[in-house]
């Protein structure tokens, strides 16, 4: 059988029934956008990986308890999101990345990861004038609290419906919208602050 051409539901229904084969396509359709969400969360790459991976492990000890009726993807993300709020609690890490790439724990990981963006016909200087917008914007997210960078980023950077990011958050509709609201007024006034 070629688990790569089934949808999320039909993979999750074989993963209920122990098919290894299907949480493997799953973990690939997924590993990635997670570990996005995760470090956009917790601001180090090691942790990241290390919480994305146990979300994962938890899913798959917990793959009986999905239900069907939503997406896969709001289930996973609800799961990781959880546990990068638990790992940032219980570290208390520091969110905020002072110099350069998030999360880059030297000079040559910094450039390295500068190296690896694609060249969009930019010219040095608006290279550099992204990069520092990119940075303050990262920055800014860094000092929300996590339950509006968590929302902030579900529906702005990974564009998840305001309806899913209530589901993955586990919360009222409403609080997400309160959420996202006051996430971007702070964010706002942050920017502001650092273009001063």
């Amino acid at each position: 059988m070629d688990y790569a051409q089934l949808d999320d539901r039909e993979l999750a229904a074989r993963a209920c029934e122990g098919r290894e084969p299907a949480f493997r396509e799953l973990l690939l359709r997924y590993e990635k956008p997670v570990f996005s969400l995760v470090f956009r969360m917790v601001r180090n790459r090691e942790t990241a990986e290390d919480v994305a991976q146990e979300a994962f492990v938890k899913a798959f000890n917990a793959i009986h308890t999905y239900n069907p009726s939503y997406r896969f993807s709001n289930w996973i993300f609800k799961i990781a999101n959880n546990m990068a709020i638990d790992r940032l609690r219980k570290r208390e890490l520091d969110t905020v990345s002072i110099d350069g790439a998030p999360g880059a724990d030297s000079a040559q990981e910094e450039q390295r990861t500068s190296m690896d963006l694609p060249d969009r016909g930019e010219t040095p200087d608006a290279y550099a004038e992204n990069r520092e917008l990119g940075s303050q914007i990262e920055g800014a997210l860094g000092q929300l609290r996590p339950e509006y960078r968590t929302a902030v980023l579900l529906r702005h950077v990974e564009g998840h419906s305001y309806q899913e990011v209530s589901e993955i958050m586990d919360l009222p509709l409403g609080t997400v919208k309160t959420y996202i609201h006051r996430g971007r007024t702070e964010l706002k006034g942050l920017l502001a602050e650092a273009a001063v």
